[in-house]
């Protein structure tokens, strides 16, 4: 390659040029022999690190490399975060979910006891009159009987005494009812009927649904009678004639008589 100078200018070499001729300035030492003595330190010594550049490069490296290993670590560490308080959230939902459904299941069952407990207790028959006795039984005979014997039972009960229906059913009778006084009839839920005579005042009236224990009067002496107490009928229908033992009747509905 040549190299040409412009005339009357004097002008730095090129870095090509600069190589070549240290190149061929270090042939000529080595041919005379000073590269023994000289060359050798001088082609030894190495420019220090701070010189090239390479320390500020390295250390930069570093820094940047611990920053990426912490940015690592602050991500692994809000992703292990993140994922604790995603299942804190869940095992929540599933407790709040399980909460839920054994209320649900609480309040079913406790709606079941009342259903049956209602149920139960709208099929027990009690007493036409609580804490009574009878005081004349069923079929016993006398003329003051038009059939010649009672077709019912006597309840001891004074004036006024609260009369309750035994069971539940429908009112379909219910005022003066002849030698019977003042009476309540009912047809019971099982097809049966009731009846209550010689009230001193009824207390419901025709097509009243009753329950068990419902007061729907109260005891007197009205009517056929000797006396303050209650008459009370048990029938297969509406009509007299149809009457069954009432205490039997009672007792196989449950009463405690």
């Amino acid at each position: 390659m040549a190299f040409t100078r412009a005339p009357g200018k004097h002008r730095r070499p090129g870095r090509v040029h600069r190589g070549t001729a240290k190149a061929a300035g270090v042939a000529a030492l080595t041919t005379t022999g000073v590269i023994g003595s000289l060359a050798a330190p001088a082609l030894a010594a190495e420019p220090l690190a701070e010189q090239t550049g390479l320390t500020p490069v390295i250390t930069l490296g570093d820094e940047v490399a611990a920053q990426v290993d912490a940015q690592a670590a602050a991500q692994h560490e809000a992703a292990r975060q993140a994922a604790q308080a995603a299942a804190r959230e869940a095992a929540e939902e599933t407790a709040r979910e399980r909460a839920a459904e054994e209320a649900e299941r609480a309040r079913e069952a406790e709606e079941r006891a009342a259903r049956e407990a209602e149920r139960k207790r709208l099929n027990t028959f009690v007493s036409p009159i609580a804490g009574s006795y009878v005081s004349t039984g069923y079929l016993s005979g006398g003329a003051v009987w038009s059939s010649g014997s009672h077709t019912g039972v006597d309840f001891h009960a004074a004036s006024g005494t609260p009369v309750l229906s035994v069971g539940m059913g429908t009112v379909v009778e219910a005022g003066w009812g002849g030698a019977y006084g003042n009476q309540v009839v009912i047809k019971m839920h099982d097809g049966t009927y009731t009846q209550y005579g010689h009230l001193s005042s009824v207390g419901v009236s025709v097509g009243q649904q009753v329950t068990p224990g419902q007061r729907i009067g109260v005891s007197g002496a009205t009517g056929n009678v000797t006396g303050a107490h209650l008459h009370f009928e048990a029938r297969t229908t509406a009509e007299y004639g149809s009457d069954i033992d009432p205490v039997a009747y009672l007792r196989a509905h449950g009463a405690n008589l």
